[in-house]
């Protein structure tokens, strides 16, 4: 008997029919002995219709209230499918976050979990029940509804399966797990059998959408297995686990893409201490996560500095920094919406050299121009005008035969 915690997505959850689906696949998890914890998101769509119901009742709504709102459609999915399971015949019980106890920090659309309070669960769990939890939200020490971000179902569920010392994790969401690259870009993708927590962290965070960027986080600090599945097939998918000696034979993993980039540039900065700080704090009292840093060669005791920023904080940058280039006297301010970010991952890179070279003169031959460049041990980056990013994906998928991969 295994205790087992799976996550369903939006897709998975999208109507009646398919949460009749969701409901057969828990129930052959617990015939075979199991205990089982299911995190649930909202259905396909209803976070949207959430939002765009507060922007119409306010241009600038009250975070707090936001996160009552927009943590509502969880509520649904939970509740319906442990009507299903219990007219099943199988006893089952829906909880919300605050219920379970996931306790947050008061950053409310982004909130991270303190704490589980893992009693309320496991009591259940002992007395033979499905336990349905409400993913993407938990409170703060004053009871308050939070919110982890988009995609915080998986965190979670990896979370709670982390608290519980659950056996594995299961995320079931419309993929049959992780690809080489993009499926949709590009057709030679193939579907990999493992994947390292630190290439699935570095693929998350270069933007594959797979799985959400903190649950990887969580997956590894706490060695919690996680299987990525599909809710439609019965592919086995692929496991999330630890680095082994089979990875590092690979020299990379995949290739992936991130559209929702932009770039900023602070021309002819003054060359001197203390000036990076002042530019970069007031981004991150605002929580806006600055990706690649680029600062050039000091001339006359000035350089450019240049930063990527999620495209959606795009304007509010524009608010910030305008202000702080006028006091550091700075010359003046560039953006580019246009860009992509590409990245090539692989625990491979950490043993093979030659593969930054390689990755250049794959997208050089195809005229693609670099515009900036990030490495890490395991993690090539580079910014791209946003035309080439389809070619680019399939030029390095090529360069580096990831069609071979099984």
């Amino acid at each position: 008997m295994a205790l087992i915690v799976q996550k369903y997505g939006g897709t998975s959850v999208a109507n009646i029919d398919k949460l009749h689906n969701v409901a057969s696949r828990v129930v052959a998890a617990k015939e075979k002995g199991n205990e089982v914890v299911v995190v649930l998101s909202a259905m396909a769509g209803e976070t949207d219709r959430l939002i765009q119901l507060a922007l119409s009742a306010s241009d600038n709504p009250m975070d707090r209230e936001y996160d009552a709102l927009i943590s509502t459609g969880e509520q649904v999915t939970v509740t319906l499918l442990t009507m299903i399971l219990n007219k099943m015949g199988y006893k089952a019980k829906s909880f919300l976050g605050h219920q379970v106890k996931i306790l947050t920090d008061k950053a409310h659309t982004k909130a991270r979990i303190i704490s589980i309070d893992t009693e309320k669960t496991l009591d259940e769990l002992r007395k033979g029940h499905i336990v349905v939890v409400a993913g993407f939200q938990g409170a703060d020490h004053e009871g308050n509804i939070t919110t982890l971000g988009r995609g915080g179902s998986d965190t979670s569920a990896v979370a709670i399966a982390a608290a519980l010392k659950a056996d594995y994790c299961e995320i079931f969401t419309d993929v049959n797990g992780v690809y080489t690259t993009d499926p949709n870009i590009y057709d030679k993708a193939k579907k990999l059998r493992k994947i390292s927590y630190e290439e699935m962290l570095e693929l998350a965070s270069a933007g594959a959408k797979v799985l959400q960027q903190r649950s990887v986080e969580l997956a590894k600090i706490y060695e919690v297995p996680v299987y990525v599945r599909s809710s439609f097939t019965n592919d086995g998918g692929t496991l999330v686990t630890k680095e082994d000696k089979d990875m590092e034979k690979e020299v990379v993993s995949g290739v992936t893409y991130d559209r929702d980039q932009a770039k900023i540039t602070v021309v002819h900065v003054p060359d001197k201490p203390g000036i990076a700080a002042r530019l970069f704090t007031p981004l991150s009292d605002q929580n806006i996560v600055v990706d690649m840093i680029i600062q050039n060669a000091s001339v006359d005791a000035f350089t450019d500095l240049t930063f990527t920023v999620p495209r959606k904080d795009i304007r509010q940058c524009q608010t910030i920094l305008h202000k702080v280039a006028e006091e550091i006297g700075a010359e003046r301010l560039e953006f580019d919406e246009n860009i992509s970010k590409v990245s090539i991952v692989g625990v491979g890179m950490k043993s093979h050299a030659g593969v930054a070279s390689r990755m250049f003169a794959a997208l050089a031959n195809e005229g693609i121009n670099i515009l900036m460049i990030s490495t890490s041990e395991i993690k090539i980056s580079c910014v791209i005008e946003s035309k080439y990013t389809e070619l680019a994906v399939r030029v390095l998928h090529d360069a580096f035969g990831l069609e071979q991969k099984i």
